[in-house]
C-alpha cells in the first residue's frame, strides 16, 4: 500500500465521503470477518475479502478504490445478514464505485456498446452495467 497512515488519513476526507454516500458508520465494524465468511463469493476473489475493504476504508487507504472485490460484490446481503453490527456492506461496496467513478472515470463508453446488442439487452441492463463496469 501507498498511504501512509496519519490522523488525517483515518478520520480524513475519503473515510467522510464513504460514510456520507452510505450512510453506514464504518468505524462501527469491528473486523470479526463474519460478512467475508459469509461471503458465496469470498472463494473466487482475487485480491481482498469483504472485512478487508472495510478495514482499508477505515483505514483512509484510497488504494482500496483498485480492488476488484468492489466490483465484484453481487449484493446478495448475506454479509449483513451475518454482520453482528448490521452494517450494510452492499451500500458501502455501492459508495466505494462510485467513489472510483468520480476520482477515475469511466472506462467504457457508451458508443463502444454493438448497436445491435442495444436492441436486445434490457435497458435496466445496460444501465447498471455501466454504472458498475465502467471503471
Amino acid at each position: 500500500m501507498r498511504t501512509k497512515l496519519s490522523i488525517a488519513t483515518v478520520r480524513g476526507e475519503f473515510l467522510r465521503q464513504v460514510e456520507a454516500i452510505s450512510n453506514e458508520n464504518l468505524l462501527a465494524c469491528n473486523q470479526c470477518g463474519k460478512c467475508s465468511a459469509g461471503c458465496p463469493i469470498a472463494s473466487t476473489m482475487v485480491d481482498i475479502l469483504p472485512n478487508q475493504v472495510i478495514r482499508l476504508t477505515q483505514l483512509g487507504i484510497e488504494d482500496v478504490l483498485d480492488s476488484q472485490m468492489i466490483w465484484a460484490c453481487a449484493a446478495c446481503m448475506n454479509c449483513v445478514a451475518h454482520c453482528p453490527k448490521g452494517i450494510d456492506l452492499p451500500r458501502i461496496m455501492e459508495a466505494l464505485r462510485l467513489v472510483a467513478m468520480q476520482k477515475k472515470g469511466d472506462r467504457m463508453a457508451v458508443n463502444q456498446v454493438p448497436l445491435e446488442a442495444l436492441g436486445e439487452i434490457p435497458q435496466l441492463a445496460i444501465i447498471g452495467g455501466f454504472r458498475k463496469y465502467t471503471i
